[in-house]
């Protein structure tokens, strides 16, 4: 007999700092970023037992090297959880932190846990190529052009998107500057400090002097790449990337990154029986398919099936974070729903934060219930669209 459907309430959420590849985070092991996380979320629970948690799924668009060996698993060992704590890893490509935390809502609404610990994690640092260590697609991939977007890059999506769309590229450009002057006002003004855990990193140095080892201790307390100075006439001199008339260029892309986060999901019972606050209900999650050499309009997809199953009207939504894989397919999803500019990703997105693959629906929760928590929103969601042609949307509701 099945247990009775419940509630799913987020109770705290945390992420690392986002790094630059090859930046600030580039010698942390990402099971330790993950491992980090956890601790840390688990900290701002006190009280709860870790040994009712469920289990930790971790989602990871590249779960190999560092990475790999189930590294929900690994990392929830090195933060210290009982033995007695399971872990799996999941990858849906950019979706898979969000994912991560719809799947652990679903096992408490469906009365089959009570405590889950949902998170994301990538350090594209230790990646030597997009695709992975060793990238070995079928031959028949390449025989088709509908598979473009698999077979040849997802840059290659985004032309097609502009185009489709009419997307020019000096909207791209405005809207990437845009993404950066938003980051770097919300930085200044503290607005990322509560959601952040910051990372101490040790760089081991060589002392040419004594001949031994030195180590240096860095806290790294905020994203790394927002530029206060990016404009539109500076983004406009960058020469186009994936094609030679083309108009999406290294500036109103999105940055690829290393990062984590965790979010810690309860049900009533828990609730009560450790005195705990909810920050926000988990009203819905939906997935959707589009062809692969438009991936970047997956939300167009996602978004009005989430909000048809929670029952809530777009306009209800007040703050989207919508993933900036793009610029020109951000703007394609935003003109073809009509979504508020002002309510998409008002603390900047991807383009300027950057976007740590399977992490980035984690972060972008955790950036979500801060919102919360500053009384800045009733319903938020997170979307993105997804490689090989997907496209994600959660929708969260406050209680705070």
């Amino acid at each position: 007999m099945s247990k009775q459907a419940q509630d799913a309430y987020i109770v705290a959420a945390t992420r690392t700092p986002v790094g630059k590849i090859h930046g600030a985070l580039r010698a942390v092991r990402p099971d330790d970023m993950l491992a980090h996380v956890i601790r840390n979320v688990m900290a701002r629970a006190p009280g709860l037992d870790p040994r009712l948690i469920g289990d930790v799924i971790a989602g990871c668009a590249m779960p190999e090297a560092e990475q790999g060996m189930n590294v929900a698993r690994i990392g929830l060992l090195l933060a210290g959880l009982p033995d007695s704590v399971p872990g799996m890893t999941i990858n849906r490509f950019c979706a898979s932190g969000v994912q991560a935390v719809a799947l652990a809502a679903d096992r408490i609404r469906l009365g089959e846990a009570d405590v889950m610990l949902a998170a994301g994690v990538e350090s594209m640092s230790c990646m030597p190529q997009m695709m992975g260590n060793k990238v070995s697609l079928n031959p028949a991939i390449f025989a088709r052009d509908e598979n473009v977007g698999i077979a040849y890059g997802m840059g290659l999506t985004a032309e097609k998107v502009a185009a489709e769309w009419h997307v020019s590229r000096e909207d791209q450009d405005a809207f990437a500057a845009a993404s950066h002057s938003k980051a770097a006002a919300a930085i200044a003004a503290g607005k990322f400090r509560a959601e952040i855990s910051p990372y101490t990193a040790h760089d081991h140095l060589p002392d040419f002097g004594s001949g031994a080892v030195k180590i240096v201790e860095r806290v790294i307390e905020n994203d790394e790449g927002p530029r206060r100075d990016s404009t539109p006439e500076r983004l406009a001199k960058l020469r186009p990337v994936f094609a030679a008339k083309g108009t999406v260029t290294a500036g109103n892309a999105s940055q690829m990154s290393d990062g984590a986060s965790a979010v810690l999901l309860v049900s009533e019972k828990i609730l009560t029986q450790f005195n705990l606050k909810p920050i926000a209900r988990f009203r819905g999650y939906a997935v959707a398919g589009v062809p692969p050499q438009i991936m970047g309009i997956g939300p167009i997809e996602a978004i009005p099936r989430v909000l048809k199953q929670a029952g809530v009207r777009q306009n209800e939504v007040d703050w989207i974070e919508l993933n900036e894989a793009f610029a020109a397919q951000a703007l394609a999803v935003t003109r073809s729903l009509a979504l508020d500019p002002q309510k998409v990703n008002p603390l900047g997105g991807a383009i300027a934060l950057g976007h740590p693959l399977g992490a980035t629906g984690a972060i972008r929760t955790a950036t979500i219930m801060a919102a919360m928590q500053r009384g800045e929103a009733k319903y938020g969601m997170v979307t993105m669209c997804v490689g090989t042609g997907m496209g994600a949307a959660a929708l969260f509701e406050s209680v705070a």
